[in-house]
């Protein structure tokens, strides 16, 4: 994978500049800059959080790079990618809820002007309603850019709770540990790459081909590969369940007379709620989900273009986290 990037501020402290940013910035498909952008005002309902880490997503993301990301309410170039921030409030609005100085998760942000925030968290500094903005643990470093994921796995977990996981990323990982939490008894976890096949913690991950059977009552996708239907349903007890917790590009077709002997139920899990971030920051506050084992690979932020390739195209890259603290 070839990435198009363009360095066009050196990390300076940015404290003397509080109106502007360094962000990476998807000016079109397969086109990376890291720049400086001005940051609209912040009103009394907002914070103002240096940014320390953020996440790389290796499902939307994806698609928002190569131009192949389904048109949303908000889409278009230039856009500040990025929805797994974590930081510290700089400054907090008087009706923001929030103090100075907090370790805060962000899931987002639009706060550049002209420039689309979808999602908007990959910058050194965001502006954000502070209702949106969750206080999490201070030893919780880096790991708090994950809740977005973890809360994604809770959504999907609490519309039923599944057999079978299909895929073993971050998302299927968190999807299989919260699983674990909350079944009768640990799922099974599909994975046809062997190297992702390692690091479960309570439950199995198989190769697809390895498993005979077929009577799941819920099955949960989390490969994004729109190609699985068929497959999947062939694999489901009377009147089994199908969650749709990937993100997919592509349209989904299934053969109709198998679902019908079947009676299966497809669902699609949407996007996670508030309530599913506040559960999922008690848990790992109290130890009962770990986020440990999950973030494999980290770069400067001023390295985002090499970073966002090796998120894109290395299999071993679990989770990529771009490190902002050279710009405070």
């Amino acid at each position: 994978m070839t990435m198009q990037a363009e360095m066009t501020l050196e990390p300076t402290p940015p404290a003397a500049q509080l109106g502007h940013a360094v962000a990476v910035v998807f000016s079109g498909p397969e086109q990376l800059n890291v720049q400086k952008l001005a940051l609209d005002a912040a009103t009394d309902e907002d914070v103002v959080v240096d940014v320390h880490w953020s996440g790389i997503s290796t499902g939307t993301e994806r698609l928002l790079w190569t131009g192949r990301m389904p048109q949303f309410p908000g889409m278009g170039y230039p856009l500040v990618p990025g929805y797994e921030t974590v930081g510290r409030v700089a400054q907090a609005g008087r009706s923001s809820g929030h103090q100075v100085g907090s370790l805060v998760f962000v899931p987002g942000a639009r706060c550049f002007g002209d420039v689309r925030g979808l999602f908007g968290g990959a910058a050194s500094r965001l502006v954000a309603p502070g209702a949106r903005v969750r206080r999490v643990p201070s030893d919780l470093g880096e790991q708090a850019a994950l809740l977005a994921l973890a809360a994604t796995a809770w959504h999907a977990v609490d519309i039923a709770v599944p057999e079978l996981i299909v895929g073993h990323g971050v998302l299927g990982r968190l999807v299989a540990r919260v699983a674990t939490l909350r079944g009768e008894s640990p799922p099974t976890v599909w994975e046809s790459d062997a190297g992702r096949r390692v690091g479960a913690s309570g439950y199995t991950v198989v190769s697809p081909d390895s498993d005979g059977c077929r009577g799941y009552r819920t099955i949960c996708d989390v490969s994004g590969d729109s190609r699985l239907l068929d497959s999947l349903i062939a694999r489901l007890a009377p009147g089994g369940e199908i969650v749709l917790a990937g993100f997919y590009s592509d349209r989904l077709s299934f053969d109709f007379p198998a679902a019908f002997m079947r009676e299966a139920t497809l669902r699609v899990a949407a996007e996670w709620r508030p309530s599913d971030l506040d559960a999922v920051i008690e848990l790992v506050s109290s130890g009962e989900l770990s986020l440990d084992g999950l973030i494999t690979h980290r770069a400067n932020a001023a390295q985002a273009a090499d970073a966002y390739a090796a998120a894109f195209s290395n299999p071993a890259c679990l989770k990529m986290i771009l490190d902002w603290r050279g710009f405070l």
